[in-house]
């Protein structure tokens, strides 16, 4: 038995009365993320020299299409962080030499986030490694119990954004 299903069952025994299903859902969702975090995503990218923070700006981009170029509010938007959070990963990837800054020519105030070369190199070499390694993590289940779960997580989600 995995740890949630003690977790549900002590609560079992000493509150009967719970319907503890959801307690159960929300509480396999968060070791599921801890230990995908933990085993498969930092090892990853530490190897290849990035933190997951860094990754997802470059895959933003990248996935962005050519040129590869997005507003900071885009970006931060897309990825679910402050502006502050934002302007530290961009201060790593600029020094790295990973993206560039440069004025927006449709915003004299405001400022392009793109890959350079070597940034653009990076993310294409490593993402077809990344989604391998995401492949290893999901092995547990079988291609049809993957999609299952991709179709139900992705209901689940499309009910908690709504307004």
């Amino acid at each position: 038995m995995d740890t949630v299903g003690r977790a549900i069952e002590q609560w079992e025994r000493e509150m009967s009365e719970l319907n503890l299903l959801a307690m159960a859902l929300v509480g396999r969702l968060k070791v599921t993320s801890r230990l995908v975090q933990r085993d498969f995503l930092e090892p990853f990218f530490k190897k290849h020299g990035l933190q997951a923070g860094e990754f997802d700006v470059l895959a933003t981009l990248r996935r962005s299409g050519a040129p590869y170029a997005l507003g900071p509010t885009q970006l931060y938007e897309a990825l679910l962080i402050t502006s502050g959070g934002m302007t530290n990963r961009l201060d790593r990837l600029e020094k790295a030499g990973l993206i560039a800054r440069t004025p927006n020519p449709d915003d004299r105030r405001g400022t392009l986030v793109s890959l350079t070369d070597q940034g653009l190199e990076i993310i294409n070499r490593i993402v077809p490694l990344h989604v391998e390694n995401e492949t290893q993590a999901m092995a547990g289940l079988s291609r049809n119990e993957q999609e299952t779960l991709n179709r139900l997580l992705g209901k689940l989600i499309a009910g908690l954004e709504a307004p």
